[in-house]
């Protein structure tokens, strides 16, 4: 199985709304890794090595390869994985979402409105998930690992710290997912924060 990859991000296109495909050449052979739109911002196709930590899916007729910022975020996708009615695509949209750290913090306080800022995940889901994951989410490593891999990448706690203000400014679910996809791959929280409010502004 493969665990990790390191080299030139030569394509790279949106499959979904909350899925980009990368084509990593690895000496000379191209690897198709399925990653979060937030961490793929931050690639240009050509300029530069891209590491990244691989959770290899199995199932029938197909391998698929989905890449991450860092070891503790491939644990925290196959953590995710590993409750009942969560498929890759959800793990995913969480992983996109929330850091490891901040996941484990979600689960700690059973906070359902920071679970519903993820796409396709309501009330009742988030509930759900919260109760299987409080014993999954134990096990979960956050140290040094935390840190982005990807060169120019963007800490993903920058994004829940985005998210929390915004929720506190009392902005809905829904225009809180739809900026923070719309946020550059790299900045402090202050400037992402700034960029949020700039966009949602026009809206209200």
């Amino acid at each position: 199985m493969i665990g990790y990859l390191r080299g030139l991000v030569v394509e790279r296109r949106a499959v979904g709304d909350n899925v980009v495909e990368l084509v990593v050449d690895v000496g000379g052979v191209g690897y198709r890794v399925l990653v979060a739109p937030r961490l793929a911002a931050s690639v240009v196709p050509g300029d530069g090595e891209v590491a990244l930590a691989v959770h290899t899916h199995v199932r029938e007729g197909a391998i698929v390869l989905y890449g991450f910022s860092g070891p503790d975020e491939r644990q925290s996708f196959e953590l995710l994985l590993g409750a009942h009615g969560v498929g890759p695509a959800l793990a995913l949209a969480i992983c996109s979402v929330h850091s490891p750290s901040r996941l484990v913090a979600i689960v700690a306080d059973s906070d359902l409105d920071a679970l519903t800022l993820v796409p396709g995940v309501g009330r009742k889901t988030a509930a759900r998930l919260l109760v299987e994951l409080k014993s999954r989410f134990d096990q979960l490593d956050v140290g040094a690992g935390a840190a982005s891999v990807l060169s120019g990448g963007v800490a993903q706690p920058v994004t829940a710290d985005v998210s929390q203000a915004l929720a506190q400014l009392g902005y809905g679910t829904d225009e809180v997912r739809s900026v923070l996809r719309s946020l550059p791959g790299e900045g402090t929280a202050e400037e992402l924060l700034r960029l949020a409010l700039r966009e949602l502004a026009p809206r209200r």
